[in-house]
């Protein structure tokens, strides 16, 4: 942990806390883990991360429309881009999984960085305050440049096609799972006034709703 504490730099008060972090829910299965997973906390760290990403756009492109910067703050925390920061920092070496999940590639496994790494923000949050978890977050995401920061985010997109129409309601819904729990599948159609209008699969949910968008763009012309 000494290690990790230094590539992020940030020492933790409560190192139980990063224990958390670094928890994954198969390991805290198996061994019954006093800490617990990492869930609640990578739920914790969305919202930290989305409000430092919006906050850091709003203030670095003073002239954007709002349509624009939520493309650069969605590109920023997709899992790709997560993914690519956890790497950053080999954060796998440091996850605490389960046999199944370091039998079949767990600490590559892309949607498991990305949680992680949003369960880390997270942590430092709770321990350090939201300066200290936005010294770190933005440490990544300056490093982007507005380039990579060009990822297609289909859901986005469409959301604004369909805000033409106020009255037209869309809707995400989960049809399928498949997959032991270290490499779960996931189907996801996406509904516009209970109509199917897009499907789509992925390792995790948020895969399956952009590839589900895309296609609903695609079907669309767009």
């Amino acid at each position: 942990m000494q290690e990790l504490e230094r590539k992020i730099e940030y020492s933790y008060k409560n190192k139980d806390l990063l224990l958390q972090a670094l928890t994954h829910s198969s390991y805290a299965n198996e061994k019954e883990s006093k800490h617990g997973s990492n869930e609640r906390l990578e739920f914790l760290g969305d919202s930290v991360l989305g409000v430092i990403t919006a906050e850091y756009f709003y203030k670095t492109f003073p002239n954007m429309p709002e349509g624009e910067l939520t493309k650069l703050r969605s590109a920023a925390v997709c899992e790709k881009s997560l993914y690519g920061f956890a790497q950053q920092i080999n954060l796998g070496d440091h996850l605490f999984l389960g046999k199944g999940e370091l039998n079949t590639g767990g600490r590559q496994r892309p949607s498991i960085l990305a949680d992680a790494f949003e369960a880390l923000i997270a942590s430092i949050y709770l321990d350090g305050g939201m300066e200290e978890a936005k010294r770190f977050v933005l440490s990544f995401v300056k490093k982007m440049g507005k380039k990579k920061l060009s990822f297609s985010d289909y859901k986005t997109t469409l959301q604004e096609v369909i805000q033409k129409n106020p009255e037209e309601l869309l809707e995400y819904v989960l049809v399928g799972e498949s997959g032991p729990d270290h490499n779960k599948s996931f189907e996801v159609e996406v509904h516009l006034n209970s109509n199917v209008i897009g499907k789509g699969k992925g390792k995790s949910k948020k895969i399956a709703e952009q590839q589900a968008a895309k296609e609903a763009l695609e079907l669309m012309g767009l």
